[in-house]
């Protein structure tokens, strides 16, 4: 084989290896609503890859998922969660049973994202919250041993709560990077 032969060769070894990797890596890291995602985090003023970390880290992006506390679809979320924003935005149609439908699950998710960090003003903290209740948070915040300024944590109580938010960066760091690269 000439040389030119091997570097296309080499180059096209190099491709499908590439390619074959991408393909195992998405399996650990999917984005089967990407569109869905792009198009819910924009309406929300939300970046997709925060909303795709929340996703993978709540559901791994299985929309029928639900959990021991009844939370359900992609971004778990809960029947007062769900009920709530659903009348704040009015959704017309919602019901409890078609939570699981990506597009209404994203949209509530992405509303409850949203205002929580309009409340918090601090991704880390509306993050906690969105993982163990405003209302924990809020008092985290007022406790001086745990928030110096009422605004951030210096640490979360909650071991649960402190993986979750890491779990959600880990994961957004990944999705920046394939949302990037056009996945």
């Amino acid at each position: 084989m000439a040389k030119k032969g091997r570097k296309r060769y080499a180059l096209l070894l190099t491709v499908l290896i590439l390619a074959g990797l991408a393909g195992a890596f998405t399996l650990v890291y999917p984005y089967k609503y990407i569109g869905l995602a792009r198009e819910l985090s924009a309406k929300y003023g939300l970046e997709p890859d925060l909303v795709c970390a929340v996703i993978h880290t709540e559901s791994r992006f299985r929309s029928e998922i639900v959990s021991p506390k009844d939370a359900r679809g992609l971004m778990q979320l809960t029947e007062g969660t769900a009920a709530w924003g659903a009348e704040e935005i009015g959704l017309e149609g919602y019901s409890f049973d078609n939570v699981t439908e990506p597009r209404i699950n994203i949209e509530l998710g992405c509303w409850y994202l949203d205002v929580l960090l309009k409340q918090f003003g601090e991704e880390d903290t509306a993050l906690a919250a969105y993982n163990a209740g405003s209302g924990n948070v809020e008092g985290w915040l007022n406790d001086s041993s745990i928030s110096a300024d009422g605004v951030n944590l210096n640490r979360i109580p909650f071991g649960e709560t402190r993986r979750y938010v890491e779990r959600v960066r880990s994961a957004r760091r990944i999705y920046n990077i394939l949302l990037r690269i056009g996945k």
